[in-house]
């Protein structure tokens, strides 16, 4: 990856609608070598996929929280698997430290959002979960 991939991967990560021959007159090259830069990216998986970002409006009506658990490591795929399918469940980061894994979590409503936690922290194979539920968000810079 040189530094024409990495401005295109800013680019991008600013606004993934960007049309080729916009994003090739912000870069100051043909078309072509966009599409071809952007072929190969997707390839290698550097690009694994494009996505929808929230905005503000859409988010405050939705509640978030971050938890850590201290798993069982024995049978860690087992509860990574089960996470998985709790569809509020949106990422899964293992951690080095106190805790396991942490997740990041969304839910329409606070009584959704609690029956999450405690979907999770009933799960086989979980010692503790600590939750912090998110009230504003003071920077984002992925938005």
């Amino acid at each position: 990856m040189d530094d024409l991939d990495a401005q295109i991967l800013r680019h991008l990560g600013g606004d993934a609608r960007l049309s080729l021959a916009v994003l090739a007159r912000r870069l100051k090259v043909a078309r072509s070598t966009v599409q071809a830069r952007l072929e190969r990216l997707e390839s290698t998986g550097v690009i694994a996929g494009y996505t929808l970002k929230l905005g503000e409006a859409a988010r405050a009506s939705r509640l978030q929280a971050t938890v850590l658990l201290t798993i069982d490591l024995r049978i860690q795929a087992q509860i990574v698997t089960r996470l998985k399918a709790i569809a509020g469940v949106e990422r899964i980061m293992s951690t080095s430290g106190r805790v396991d894994l942490l997740l990041q979590i969304a839910a329409p409503s606070p009584v959704e959002l609690d029956r999450i936690l405690d979907a999770v922290g009933e799960m086989a194979g979980v010692r503790s979960s600590e939750s912090f539920i998110h009230l504003t968000t003071k920077l984002d810079r992925t938005v």
